[in-house]
C-alpha cells in the first residue's frame, strides 16, 4: 500500500470514529430528554389523580352540605311552625287571662241565684232529707265566703248539689227521722219512692203517715196501708225482695 493510501485510509477511520462520537451524544440526550418527560407525565398525572380524587372528595362534603342544608331548611321551617302555634295558643291564654274578671263578674253572681234557686225549691219540695238538703246549702253558702277557695271549684260544688238534687227524684230509700203529729215529735222509718211519694212509719209499726205538698202537712194512713208501708221500708232496706205493693200516690193533675 502506497504511503498516500495508508493516509486516506487513516483520515477516513479517524473521520468513521469521530462521526460515531459525534452521533452517540445526541442519541443520549435524546433518551434522557425522553425519561425526563416521561417522568414529568408521571408526576402530572399523579397530580392530576391527586387533584381529581379532592375534587371527589369536595363533591361528596359538598353533596352532604346540600342535604344538611335542606335537612335544616325542613327543620327550621318546623320549627317556625310549632313557635307560631306556641305564640298563637300564648295569645289565646292572654286573651282568656284578661277576660278572667269579667267572667267572674258574671258567674259569681249565677251562682248566688244557683244557691237561693236551690234553697227555695228544697223548702217548696217534698221533705225527703231535708236537713241534710239545707244544710248543704248552708255549706255552699259558706264556700262562697271562703277565698281560699278558687271560683271554679265553687262552681264545681254548686254543680254538684244540683245533681245530688235531681238524683231525689229517681231515688228509693229508708231512713229514721222525726215528724210533727199534731204537735207532737214521733221517731219514724221514713220512705220515699222518688219524689212520687214520701211516707213515714212509727217505731212501732202502728202507724203509718204520707206527705201532702200541697199542705205541706202530714196526712195518717188507714190500716189498709199499713202492710204496704212495712214491706216498702224493709224493701228499700234489702231486708225483703223487691215484690208488687199497694201504696197511697196521688194522680197528677192536669194543666
Amino acid at each position: 500500500m502506497s504511503k498516500r493510501t495508508l493516509i486516506a485510509s487513516t483520515v477516513l477511520g479517524a473521520f468513521a470514529l469521530s462521526s460515531n462520537a459525534v452521533s452517540a451524544d445526541p442519541l443520549n440526550n435524546l433518551h434522557k430528554e425522553e425519561a425526563k418527560i416521561h417522568a414529568a407525565a408521571k408526576k402530572s398525572q399523579e397530580k392530576i389523580n391527586s387533584l381529581y380524587e379532592q375534587a371527589q372528595d369536595l363533591l361528596v362534603e359538598y353533596r352532604q352540605v346540600v342535604d344538611e342544608t335542606e335537612n335544616l331548611k325542613v327543620y327550621n321551617d318546623y320549627v317556625a311552625s310549632l313557635v307560631a302555634d306556641q305564640e298563637a295558643n300564648i295569645a289565646s291564654l292572654q286573651r282568656q287571662i284578661d277576660s278572667i274578671e269579667e267572667t267572674k263578674q258574671g258567674i259569681v253572681p249565677l251562682m248566688f241565684r244557683m244557691i237561693d234557686s236551690l234553697e227555695q225549691f228544697i223548702k217548696l219540695d217534698v221533705p225527703i232529707n231535708l236537713e241534710e238538703r239545707l244544710a248543704r246549702v248552708d255549706r255552699l253558702r259558706d264556700v262562697m265566703s271562703n277565698s281560699n277557695v278558687t271560683v271554679s271549684e265553687q262552681f264545681r260544688q254548686v254543680i254538684e248539689a244540683y245533681q245530688i238534687e235531681n238524683e231525689y227524684g229517681t231515688r228509693i230509700q229508708a231512713y229514721q227521722g222525726e215528724i210533727d203529729n199534731n204537735g207532737t215529735t214521733v221517731t219514724v222509718d221514713f220512705f220515699n219512692l222518688g219524689r212520687t211519694a214520701l211516707l213515714a212509719l212509727s217505731l212501732d209499726q202502728k202507724n203509718a203517715w204520707v206527705w201532702n205538698n200541697e199542705t205541706r202537712s202530714w196526712e195518717a194512713l188507714g190500716d189498709e196501708y199499713l202492710g204496704s208501708v212495712i214491706t216498702a221500708v224493709r224493701m228499700a232496706r234489702n231486708l225483703v225482695p223487691a215484690d208488687l205493693i199497694k201504696l197511697p200516690i196521688r194522680a197528677a193533675k192536669a194543666e
